[in-house]
């Protein structure tokens, strides 16, 4: 009898060891998770924040944030500023004369445009408002003009220039604010 041994069975390696499994998914929602618990704490302390009526303690005992309306803080309107309606005194008035002709005895004519500053602050006059300043040019040969010059958006006066007639030729024309009204919008 002849012993036999069975053959020796091939070398085969050892079976690879289980892959390891990826902790990516876990790491993003547990992150995921902490973010979500931070966000609503960090709510639950600005309600609390902004909550006069409840005491500091009984909302950090609260494990639950109770669901509260929250008004909205009121604005309270600036209050409308002061504007004043300038007077004719609050106004320095001059001519600045632009040409002047002259004809011998015939006396000249003389074209001029008023000078007006305003003494007060121009921030006090409304800038929507439009000022009317009526103002009487005096010393033609032909006796007083009256014109109106226009005060807009605080500091840009419009007018027209004057032609005054008859004006001797070494006289001195004046002008004299007469009048200020505040036109609407």
């Amino acid at each position: 009898m002849t012993n036999s041994t069975p053959p020796p069975m091939p070398a085969f390696p050892p079976p690879p060891p289980e892959p390891k499994k990826s902790r990516t998914n876990a790491i993003i929602i547990g992150s995921a998770v902490a973010i979500i618990a931070a966000i609503i704490g960090t709510g639950v302390v600005v309600v609390q924040n902004q909550d006069d009526d409840k005491s500091a303690a009984t909302a950090t005992a609260s494990s639950t944030p109770a669901e509260e309306e929250v008004e909205p803080a009121v604005e309270e309107p600036e209050p409308e500023p002061d504007y004043v309606t300038p007077l004719a005194g609050d106004f320095t008035a001059d001519l600045r004369t632009v040409r002047r002709k002259c004809f011998g005895s015939a006396g000249c004519n003389v074209t001029v445009e008023p000078k007006l500053t305003y003494n007060g602050a121009s921030t006090s006059l409304d800038p929507a408002a439009v000022f009317e300043i009526t103002y009487e040019i005096r010393g033609g040969g032909d006796g007083p003009v009256i014109e109106t010059a226009e005060l807009t958006n605080q500091t840009t006066l419009n007018f027209t220039q004057t032609m005054v007639t008859g004006v001797p030729a070494n006289a001195k024309l004046s002008m004299e604010i007469t009048e200020i009204l505040e036109r609407g919008y």
